[in-house]
Parts: structure tokens; sequence; C-alpha cells
């Protein structure tokens, strides 16, 4: 009986430790169509795990600027589509696709950069630029 009561604790704990490796938020935040943001002066680059960040400012059609973040994949994902801790630098100037938060604010996940050389920075995941996977096919995106 000891032997099954200290199985039994053990096996909740493993649980309990364990089962958040298996929560991810996904992408279910974010709309399903992109935005495309031009002109996009670059703030802020967050080369971390579990995910990388842009952080930049945009001019709104009213003159005034918007302070963006834009979440990428982590470093290990990013690495083999090109990227690296330097791809990007505050001061940059970057046209950015992403899909924005479904809520409105000011964030989103990136689908790609488009830097002043000409250089195109695709997120890790494979998602095209203008739909996610779950929308129908053939969006058209909105333009900023």
């Amino acid at each position: 009986m000891k032997a099954r009561w200290t199985a039994a604790v053990l096996l909740v704990g493993m649980l309990a430790v364990c089962g958040s490796a298996f929560a991810h938020h996904g992408n279910v935040a974010y709309m399903d169509k992109t935005i495309d943001l031009k002109n996009a002066t670059v703030t802020e680059f967050l080369w971390v795990n579990p995910h990388s960040f842009v952080k930049f400012d945009v001019t709104n059609d009213k003159g005034e600027v918007e302070h963006w973040a834009c979440e990428a994949g982590s470093p290990s994902a990013l690495t083999p589509r090109g990227w690296t801790k330097n791809s990007i630098k505050p001061g940059d100037t970057i046209a950015i696709t992403l899909f924005q938060a479904k809520n409105g604010n000011k964030v989103g996940r990136l689908a790609k950069i488009l830097t002043s050389d000409g250089r195109e920075l695709h997120d890790s995941q494979n998602r095209d630029t203008q739909t996610a996977p779950a929308a129908p096919a053939g969006g058209t995106g909105n333009s900023y």
C-alpha cells in the first residue's frame, strides 16, 4: 500500500512539474491576415529565448508615432533562416509584415522584415505573408 501511495505522489508531482512543458500559447491571439508597416524605425531587437522581439516605431496617418512590438521565433529557430543577433539594430529603417493582435494592441507575430539594404528576413514559422494557416487561401492582407 505504501508503495502505491509513493508511486501516486511521484506521478502527480511529475505531472505538475512537467505539465507546463506542453503548454504553449500558439498563434490564437493574432489575426488571420497580415498588415504591412512601412518606414518603421527599430528601437530594440531582443535576441532571446523563447522568442526574439523587434520593437519599432511607426508614424500613422495622423502623424502620430506608434510604438509597436513584434514576436518572432527563438534564436535557434531563426538562425537557419539567415538571422543573427545583428540582423537588425536600433535606428534601422525596415518594412515589416506581421499578424496583429486580435485585441487591436500594437503587438503582433512576425511574418517578414525587409531591411533598407534589401534583405528579406522571415520568421521561423511556415506561414505565408498573407494569411495564417487557418485562414482561407487568397487573403489580401492590410496596408497601413
